[in-house]
């Protein structure tokens, strides 16, 4: 009986802790992101959307290849196995996500961005109703109080948003990384993490080449200098490579439903960082919907009692 119960301890014990790193990684991934908005935003004016999207997976590729490419020779019998799903995830996750975040920047602030962003929450925790999971009152109660403090920080205080263009490109990337998020716990056991990530960003770089091509040729290249190098490197090197291990590493942790809920920390952390890096002004209407947002992540992150 007593090993029974110090059975019953320990893993207790273990799903705590595999739970705190989860909601840690989703944490680390949602702040790192925030900064890409904040360069796609900057870059708007001087490196095309494709372009950007483009270099930035190039950039990538060459962080995480020294840590994944030897195992990912020796995985490319899986990788060939699962083709069809590695090519669905890099689509989602790499060619089209990014590619739509980088358009949307033209036209609208990094704190809108972040704010539009934050919709994907609500889309992972519906996947997962889908896929038979219960999210329990508390989890459900603290992404609606999220989504609320979303909503009214989009709609300038009102409850029916008015989105402009860059708005509506935002819309679509919330929903193209919300699907690459449900995908994620489809992901087969038996490829490793290392070797999923280098997999999709090589299939999603080749993906965006002929969009690559036009671009160049159509809207000419852009000017190689610190400016457009050091966002470039940013995004290439800790919004892609660890962001995108830390986020994959967590929803296999504690499912998309629960990290998209601490991905509602994205538009607190945008508009902060947009304020102090692009000068973007905060207000009132601002800190009353951090709040909300905050409050219903702390809500909801608890774990589900259903």
């Amino acid at each position: 009986m007593d090993r029974v119960r110090i059975g019953e301890t320990t893993t207790a014990r273990r799903v705590k802790q595999a739970s705190g790193l989860g909601l840690l990684l989703a944490a680390v991934a949602t702040v790192v992101w925030s900064g890409s908005f904040v360069t796609s935003r900057a870059l708007h004016d001087s490196v095309p959307p494709v372009q950007a999207a483009f270099w930035r997976w190039v950039v990538a590729i060459l962080a995480v290849a020294p840590f994944a490419a030897r195992a990912t020779w020796r995985q490319r019998h899986l990788i060939r196995r699962h083709f069809g799903f590695v090519t669905l995830a890099s689509l989602l996750g790499v060619t089209v996500y990014n590619t739509l975040v980088n358009q949307a920047g033209l036209t609208t602030s990094a704190s809108t961005m972040g704010m539009v962003m934050a919709a994907s929450p609500v889309l992972m925790a519906v996947y997962e109703r889908l896929g038979g999971a219960r999210l329990g009152p508390r989890r459900l109660a603290g992404l609606l109080i999220a989504c609320a403090g979303v909503v009214l920080l989009v709609g300038n205080g009102s409850l029916v948003p008015d989105f402009a263009a860059g708005d509506l490109w935002m819309v679509a990337a919330a929903v193209s990384f919300a699907s690459y998020s449900a995908l994620l716990r489809r992901r087969p056991a038996e490829l490793g993490g290392t070797v999923f990530l280098l997999a999709t960003f090589v299939l999603g770089a080749v993906m965006l080449m002929p969009a690559y091509g036009i671009s160049v040729a159509v809207q000419g290249g852009f000017t190689v200098e610190a400016g457009t190098v050091g966002p470039l490197v940013y995004v290439g090197v800790f919004s892609s490579a660890v962001a995108f291990f830390a986020w994959n590493k967590a929803v296999s942790l504690i499912g998309a439903a629960r990290a998209g809920v601490v991905y509602y920390l994205q538009p607190v952390c945008v508009a902060l960082l947009s304020w102090l890096l692009i000068d973007e002004r905060l207000g009132v209407l601002q800190g009353v919907c951090m709040a909300l947002i905050l409050g219903g992540v702390i809500l909801g992150t608890g774990r589900a009692k259903a």
